[in-house]
């Protein structure tokens, strides 16, 4: 049974183990990001977890952060799965839960990354619209997608 949790309140510690699972996932699955990309983008990722109106995460018997999801106004803002924890139904998981319990039917996804594309597509998720640059303008193009 994969447990669920709200994180109201990031402490240290937390911050600490979303930023591990980040980096964790994006190593196995961004291959078009350099190492200067990893490292420029990962304060956005603080930044962001503490944007997100709703914050959730599954952690491991340890009480480890292996994975999260961000939602802000309906919308998929993260979803990441440590790498050790990918294939396990967590990411599924995740997105039928914000689905069903916070109306969640938008996700924006990086292009170059097919995985998470065809994941979201499984999920029932289609393209709608696609733009050249990330929204810090960097040139990663995005899949903007919305529930069939």
């Amino acid at each position: 049974m994969i447990k669920i949790e709200n994180l109201n309140i990031i402490n240290d510690k937390d911050m600490e183990e979303i930023l591990d699972t980040w980096e964790s996932a994006v190593r196995a699955t961004h291959n078009f990001l350099s190492e200067e990309d990893i490292i420029s983008i990962k304060p956005q990722v603080k930044e962001g977890a503490k944007y997100v109106s709703n914050l959730l995460c599954v952690r491991d018997n340890n009480g480890i952060i292996k994975a999260f999801i961000g939602i802000h106004d309906f919308k998929i803002e993260m979803l990441f799965v440590s790498n050790d924890s990918r294939g396990n139904g967590v990411g599924k998981r995740l997105v039928e839960y914000v689905m069903e319990a916070l109306h969640v039917n938008y996700v924006d996804v990086n292009e170059q990354n097919p995985q998470a594309v065809g994941f979201y597509k499984h999920m029932g998720f289609e393209v709608f619209k696609r733009s050249e640059f990330d929204e810090q303008g960097n040139p990663f193009p995005i899949l903007h997608m919305k529930l069939k």
